[in-house]
């Protein structure tokens, strides 16, 4: 049937099948107000695509509309006449005289934003539609290789990106609304206890250094294996999400006070194992003896009061074993909106893959793309991501183990995307190793170096973006994985008693 003005705008509830949601009426009445004035054009264009639109007449109309306006030139029924004229979408509907009906029948050029929302939520509807459609027919009829939470995953990210694509979505800020949020970030550094602006990781030095773990940072963990990375990350971990209160006053707007909500994906250790590290930091009962059930009745009650403090932290655990990037992200994304997520913790990258198939024979690209991703993810959900790497062999073949910037293996997309790289060093661990004969001078010399770095550990700021590099010393307790501040009298850090 061809196109006119009478069937683009006739009632279609008669018909005998469903029809998508749509509203004529509204797509009529903005592309009206939009020829009438123009600079209307900058309220919606920001989110108002032409896709978005349900009749293609419109949607063509609306993108030579921003086409014109863009190009400083005026949008009117006289000027696009010429350019529609020669489009044979608009054979059959006149559409000189149609461009003329749009702006002579618009009854507001008020209400343009909210024309915008009903088209664009409409569309959203269509989508929708169509999504559910996809899941009952893939589901009906499933790819012999597709497994169905595959398609879960899938699936899930289409929805995540209908939900979130206003929300993320941003246009310039003035440089005033900037100003006003740095003064906030100063703000809230000075009126909290240590004058962190960011999320306290619980070590003073380190919180000294960084100002706390910034909003859209990634930070990077590097470390030879037992050097702690897991362990460094689990006492963050515990301590973010133990400290975590939200401001719930009536006048209150439901932010964190203090703390934050933390997620953390064990691509090597099991929940169970990142649990038993997390009681026997706060017991002081040795992890060893709590695996193999050698504690004493003192102990076991010591354990089971402390674990029913400790459950109702929000400290959320994934420990699926060779995750990809992409399920990586759709789960965070996850976290943040029905949690509120607000520190993610990744042990550790180079378990991760990537969800393109172009790379499985090259691993330095796959792993620039993973790092790209959790940038852009730290960015996308404004929460600082720590993720553990391991460190090539290279440092190995040194006299000097102290690991560098280099020593990252596999790409240098690491160092490129991070806005903070630490490397975890123990000089103790490396020494044991060389332990000379019993009774020899070397003997006594190396025991005098033993006692120097006993449970000694060093946290070298290797990159930070936002100020200057230096070395953190710290305590380390191997027999109860925890790390603590260094400080003359041995004071350990705060526990559940």
């Amino acid at each position: 049937m061809p196109l006119n003005i009478q069937n683009i705008s006739k009632n279609l509830d008669d018909l005998d099948y469903k029809q998508m949601p749509h509203n004529i009426e509204a797509e009529q009445q903005l592309l009206g107000a939009l020829l009438i004035n123009n600079d209307l054009i900058d309220r919606i264009s920001n989110y108002l695509k032409p896709e978005h639109f349900y009749e293609n007449v419109h949607a063509v109309i609306y993108e030579l509309i921003v086409k014109l306006v863009l190009s400083n030139k005026l949008a009117s029924p006289i000027t696009l006449k010429n350019l529609i004229d020669q489009d044979e979408r608009f054979n059959d509907l006149e559409g000189g005289k149609y461009l003329v009906k749009l702006a002579a029948e618009n009854t507001s050029i008020i209400n343009i934003g909210e024309y915008a929302r009903i088209i664009y939520h409409l569309y959203t509807w269509r989508n929708l539609i169509n999504i559910g459609n996809e899941i009952v027919n893939v589901s009906y009829s499933p790819p012999p290789e597709l497994s169905p939470f595959d398609h879960v995953e899938y699936i899930e990210q289409e929805l995540y990106g209908l939900a979130e694509s206003e929300k993320y979505g941003s246009d310039f800020k003035d440089f005033s609304t900037a100003l006003t949020e740095a003064i906030d970030t100063a703000a809230n550094a000075y009126n909290r206890d240590g004058n962190t602006s960011g999320i306290a990781s619980g070590f003073k030095d380190l919180d000294e250094l960084l100002g706390g773990l910034q909003s859209s940072d990634l930070l990077i963990v590097a470390g030879r294996p037992s050097m702690g990375k897991t362990a460094f990350a689990t006492n963050i971990a515990f301590h973010i999400a133990s400290k975590y209160k939200i401001d719930d006053r009536e006048s209150g707007n439901g932010k964190p006070l203090d703390g934050a909500v933390v997620g953390f994906f064990s691509l090597e250790m099991s929940s169970s194992q990142l649990a038993t590290r997390i009681i026997s930091e706060q017991t002081e009962v040795q992890s060893e003896k709590i695996r193999r059930g050698n504690i004493n009745k003192y102990e076991y009650d010591k354990l089971i009061d402390v674990a029913r403090k400790l459950q109702d932290i929000p400290l959320y655990i994934d420990e699926t074993g060779g995750i990809s990037i992409s399920q990586l992200v759709a789960r965070a994304r996850k976290l943040k909106r029905q949690n509120n997520l607000g520190l993610l913790i990744i042990d550790y990258l180079q378990l991760l893959t990537s969800s393109n198939r172009r790379y499985n024979e090259n691993r330095v690209q796959e792993l620039s793309e993973i790092t790209q991703t959790l940038k852009a993810l730290a960015k996308e959900l404004n929460i600082p991501i720590i993720a553990l790497s391991q460190l090539s062999r290279q440092v190995e073949n040194r006299d000097d183990k102290k690991p560098q910037l280099s020593d990252l293996r596999e790409s240098g997309s690491i160092e490129q995307d991070a806005d903070i790289v630490m490397f975890l060093y123990r000089e103790e661990y490396y020494l044991t190793r060389k332990e000379p004969k019993v009774g020899t001078e070397e003997y006594l010399q190396w025991q005098e170096a033993m006692e120097e770095v006993h449970q000694l550990a060093e946290v070298i700021l290797g990159k930070n973006r936002h100020g200057p590099t230096n070395t953190i010393k710290m305590h380390f307790d191997g027999s109860l994985t925890r790390f603590s501040d260094y400080t003359a009298n041995d004071k350990l850090p705060e526990r559940f008693e």
